[in-house]
């Protein structure tokens, strides 16, 4: 496989994860909007907090990115705490042929 090739399987690997990071914004803007006016299941509460922490998790990785040679530590710190990456790019999210994802 040629570095072509491993770029472009990396680059359609993390747009789906972002589409999937982004659904689950979507569901959460969802749910918040619908705690002002409705009562949440706990259901529903606990998907809010579980993407809240998720959004959260998110931040010192972007410190860490715009630190002076953040882009050389940020690859380490994540192979040495990999929980500080959103679960979306965690797990690897299915692949399907639709073509807006």
């Amino acid at each position: 496989m040629t570095t072509v090739e491993e770029i472009k399987i990396l680059l359609e690997k993390n747009k789906r994860r972002l589409i999937a990071e982004l659904n689950q914004s979507k569901e959460l803007v969802i749910l918040l909007k619908k705690s002002t006016y409705k009562k949440l299941t706990e259901e529903e509460k606990e998907r809010v907090k579980a993407q809240l922490i998720d959004i959260l998790k998110g931040i010192p990785a972007f410190a860490v990115f715009m630190l002076p040679g953040g882009i050389l530590l940020l690859p380490l710190l994540i192979k040495l705490i990999p929980e500080i990456l959103p679960s979306s790019f965690r797990e690897d999210p299915p692949v399907t042929d639709d073509p807006k994802s």
